[in-house]
């Protein structure tokens, strides 16, 4: 996905989807590259982080057993 940084306020960035000029979107300012600045065209990406959402549901899973057992 590309995305325009429409601007940086108190730390924050909004960015405009290039598709799709209605949709905004927020991120923390230090999650942009060094030297980012109003009007930069970025490439935004996802990545699925299957180690750590197992470990989560695990750890989920773990403390719900623990409550049940109290009970």
């Amino acid at each position: 996905m590309k995305a325009t940084v429409d601007r940086i306020d108190e730390g924050i960035a909004v960015l405009i989807d290039r598709e799709d000029e209605n949709r905004k979107f927020s991120v923390p300012a230090s999650l942009l590259p060094p030297g980012c600045r109003e009007g930069d065209i970025l490439t935004v990406s996802f990545e699925l982080d299957e180690k750590a959402t197992a470990e989560a549901k695990k750890k989920i899973s773990g403390l719900i057993q623990k409550l049940r057992k109290g009970s």
